[in-house]
């Protein structure tokens, strides 16, 4: 009887050792890992006719791309945008922070780097930059395409007690010293029908239109310099 008394209380006292042993451990889950910060991009210059790429034909240039490390980070890709054509390249995988990328002279492009890191599936995303490709023979190169901000593309915009909705955009350009104009297109079926008159060569990157409800309608920008000009991409949006 004393030794099945003593075999009881060695059993308790290792049953109750191995819970305080996983207490000494620190108990629970283990924090999450920190996500990636987003990295601060440093060349092509933003805005800029790039001049720093190196030639390989007639038609296309080496850009080096670089940006400034983020926080928990494992490796970072790189995305290209060509604004007019809006074919993308996409390197990805990199563990450095710069990459070569071979792109169409005389063309607007936009760049951005996400960041990531193995342990966690969020990410982190830089700002993005514009920069234009010089190409030979150009002396005036065509303003970006607008950026539009409002309405968003799929919204359902709600209009004001006129029955209108405001549009507005961003709108910039390499050359320095160009004055720009902007042309609003508003229509139900592509975005690309001939815009009202007092909607075209306006210089306000805002505007209130009138427009019907429960309607859907296809929006997008064109910014001249006066030499040359440029399309934005087609937003689309519902009026309630």
């Amino acid at each position: 009887m004393k030794k099945f008394t003593y075999l009881f209380i060695l059993l308790l006292i290792f049953s109750c050792g191995g819970e305080d042993g996983g207490g000494g451990d620190g108990g629970g889950d283990p924090p999450p890992p920190s996500p990636p910060g987003s990295v601060t991009l440093t060349a092509p210059a933003n805005g800029k006719v790039c001049e720093t790429g190196t030639s390989t034909s007639d038609t296309k240039s080496n850009v080096d791309f670089s940006w400034q490390a983020s926080s928990n980070t494992s490796t970072y890709d790189l995305q290209v945008t060509n604004l007019n054509t809006s074919a993308v390249v996409n390197k990805t995988g990199l563990t450095s922070t710069n990459s070569t990328v071979e792109l169409d002279k005389g063309q607007p492009y936009i760049w951005k780097v996400i960041s990531k890191n193995t342990a966690t599936t969020q990410t982190g995303t830089s700002t993005s930059w514009k920069f234009y490709l010089a190409g030979q023979g150009i002396t005036n190169y065509a303003p970006f395409p607008a950026d539009l901000k409002t309405p968003n593309s799929g919204s359902t915009v709600s209009r004001s007690s006129d029955g209108k909705v405001t549009f507005t955009w961003e709108g910039s350009d390499p050359d320095q010293g160009d004055e720009l104009k902007y042309t609003l297109y508003v229509d139900k079926t592509d975005g690309k029908q001939s815009p009202a008159s007092d909607l075209t060569n306006i210089s306000a990157k805002t505007v209130d239109v009138a427009l019907n409800a429960g309607t859907l309608y296809y929006w997008r920008v064109k910014t001249s310099d006066g030499t040359n000009s440029s399309f934005s991409i087609v937003y689309s949006f519902r009026t309630q």
